[in-house]
């Protein structure tokens, strides 16, 4: 079921993409490469398209393990879940979407979450996690985080506003990609915790 959920959803959201609709506050459509190049730039995007990656992999096998395997799960898990977190608490006000825009976001930033992260606690794999697992799970939202910022200044977009240097300021940006940051090493705390506790199971996505 989730794997189904988020690969319709972020087809929905590339079709809308592509015939040019809107992404939270922009008032002018680029073009369409940019557009692309943007959507992909998307922590939402990307921590989508890893539920996806991991989601089929368990539809073929279940058990699926190997250390590569167990970073790319683990931050599927963690990315959606940040991705929910931080829309619902930052994002959401900033959005008046309609019609499948809406039905767009609230697949990517709370469907999709809810069903990953259930998923995740109901069958597992597990165990899976060890402390190598989530320290390297780290390096994916901070590579993020840096290419951001670093292209950022290069063209002055961000995908997000709380990002957004010229218009926040580097003091604002800086203190939220520390509590960002913080939010997913709690987060990786807890699931690193759960998931030496939690009954072993097989997973069906």
């Amino acid at each position: 079921m989730t794997l189904a959920v988020v690969v319709a959803t972020l087809l929905l959201q590339l079709g809308l993409v592509v015939q040019g609709q809107s992404v939270l506050d922009e008032s002018t459509v680029p073009p369409l490469g940019t557009r692309l190049w943007r959507l992909a730039s998307y922590f939402t995007i990307q921590s989508n398209v890893l539920v996806a990656i991991a989601a089929a992999t368990l539809v073929r096998n279940p058990e699926r393990d190997g250390p590569v395997w167990r970073v790319l799960r683990i931050d599927a898990v963690l990315g959606i879940t940040l991705t929910g977190l931080v829309h619902f608490f930052l994002l959401r006000p900033l959005l008046n979407l309609k019609g499948l825009n809406a039905v767009a976001d609230t697949g990517l930033h709370l469907v999709v979450p809810a069903l990953a992260l259930t998923g995740w606690l109901a069958f597992g794999p597990r165990p899976r996690l060890s402390a190598s697992t989530v320290l390297w799970s780290l390096l994916w939202p901070i590579a993020w985080l840096i290419v951001t910022l670093v292209v950022g200044a290069a063209t002055q977009w961000y995908p997000y506003p709380f990002l957004d240097v010229g218009a926040q300021g580097y003091a604002p940006v800086l203190i939220t990609c520390v509590a960002v940051t913080l939010v997913f090493l709690v987060l990786a705390a807890i699931a690193w915790w759960a998931d030496a506790r939690l009954p072993r199971a097989r997973v069906l996505n």
